[in-house]
C-alpha cells in the first residue's frame, strides 16, 4: 500500500484567485460543533469560561471556532490576533493570547484603586494531572489600580494564566518570589495563552489527493492537517501565521526536503492565509488532546 508521503512534489505557489475560491470551500463548516482543547475551561454560549469563582475569560477581538477537515475535525480558530481577558474578584488581566518562544509576555489588568500599593502575582498552571499553580511574575498595582507584569516563557506551550492578589507591597518587602497567597486570596479566572515555537513550513497535495497518508488518512483536497517526522499520528497542533491560527492533528510522515520542520496540507496553508512556504509558530499540545483524535484515524485504516 503506497503512503502520500513517497511521491512528495516539489512545494508550489497557489494563484491567488485559486486561493481565495478555494478557501471558502476548505473553511465551510461541517456537522457537528467545534469541540474545545482538553484541558480548556467550560465555556458558556456567549462563550465566556466559566469560574468556579464567578470570574470569567473572554476573548475580546472577535475571535471565532469554525470547523475544520474533512470531516469537521479540529477547530479553526480565527484573529488570533485579539485580545484575551479574564475576570475575577474585582480584578481583570488582558494579553494577546499567543506569543514566540523566548520574547517577553505583556500582561495588564486592573483592580479596585483602594488596592494601589499591593502585589499581584501572575501565575501559570504546571503540566499534568495533579498541577498546580506556580508563579510567573508579579507587579505592583498603581494609584490608578491598574499594573502591568512581564512574563518570559522557558517553553513552548498552551498554558494557564490566571492574576492572584498577593497582598501588601509594604508587608512583603523583599520577598515576593518567596511569598504565597493567602487562601481564597482574590484571583482572576484562568486565561490561555500559546507560546510558540518558530519553524519552517512548506506545502503538498497536488499529486497525492485519494491515497492513504502514513497514518491512514485518505488525502482529499479538503483535508486539514500537517505531516511531521516524529510527533505520533493523531498529535493536536497549534499553528500560527500572521495573525491566524488554527489547531490541527498529525497525518503524516515528513517533509525530507528543503530544511522544512512540517508540511501543511494545501487546505490547512489556505485557512491560515499562507500560498507558499514561509516561517510559522507551531506548539504540540498535551496527548490528551492528542488521543481524542486516534479513534478516527484508527477507524479510517479498517
Amino acid at each position: 500500500m503506497d503512503r502520500a508521503t513517497s511521491r512528495r512534489r516539489p512545494p508550489t505557489k497557489i494563484p491567488a484567485l485559486a486561493c481565495a475560491l478555494l478557501a471558502c470551500w476548505a473553511l465551510a463548516p461541517a456537522a457537528g460543533a467545534a469541540t474545545p482543547a482538553a484541558g480548556a475551561a467550560p465555556t458558556s454560549a456567549a462563550g465566556a469560561a466559566a469560574n468556579p469563582t464567578g470570574g470569567t475569560a473572554t476573548p475580546t477581538g472577535g475571535a471565532s471556532l469554525v470547523a475544520g477537515g474533512s470531516t469537521g475535525g479540529p477547530a479553526v480558530q480565527l484573529n488570533a490576533g485579539a485580545t484575551v481577558t479574564a475576570s475575577g474578584d474585582g480584578l481583570t488581566l488582558a494579553a494577546r493570547p499567543w506569543d514566540m518562544l523566548r520574547r517577553t509576555v505583556v500582561l495588564s489588568g486592573s483592580a479596585p484603586a483602594a488596592l494601589a500599593g499591593d502585589v499581584v502575582e501572575i501565575q501559570r498552571l504546571g503540566p499534568g494531572a495533579t498541577a498546580l499553580w506556580a508563579p510567573a511574575a508579579s507587579a505592583v498595582i498603581g494609584s490608578g489600580g491598574t499594573f502591568t507584569a512581564r512574563w518570559i516563557a522557558g517553553r513552548a506551550g498552551r498554558f494557564s494564566i490566571r492574576a492572584v492578589l498577593l497582598g501588601s507591597a509594604a508587608a512583603i518587602g523583599a520577598d515576593v518570589a518567596t511569598a504565597a497567597p493567602a487562601p481564597g486570596a482574590p484571583a482572576t479566572a484562568p486565561m490561555t495563552i500559546n507560546v510558540y515555537r518558530r519553524a519552517f513550513a512548506t506545502l503538498y497535495g497536488p499529486g497525492l489527493y485519494g491515497r492513504l497518508t502514513a497514518c491512514g488518512e485518505r488525502l482529499r483536497r479538503t483535508t486539514i492537517g500537517v505531516a511531521n517526522r516524529t510527533l505520533p499520528c493523531g498529535t493536536q497542533v497549534a499553528i500560527y501565521y500572521r495573525g491566524e491560527s488554527l489547531t490541527v492533528p498529525v497525518i503524516d510522515r515528513g517533509p525530507y526536503a528543503n530544511g522544512a520542520d512540517w508540511d501543511l496540507t494545501v487546505a490547512t496553508a489556505r485557512a491560515l492565509g499562507l500560498e507558499g512556504n514561509a516561517e510559522i509558530g507551531t506548539v504540540a499540545l498535551p496527548r490528551a488532546t492528542a488521543l481524542s483524535q486516534a479513534p478516527r484515524l484508527a477507524a479510517r485504516r479498517r
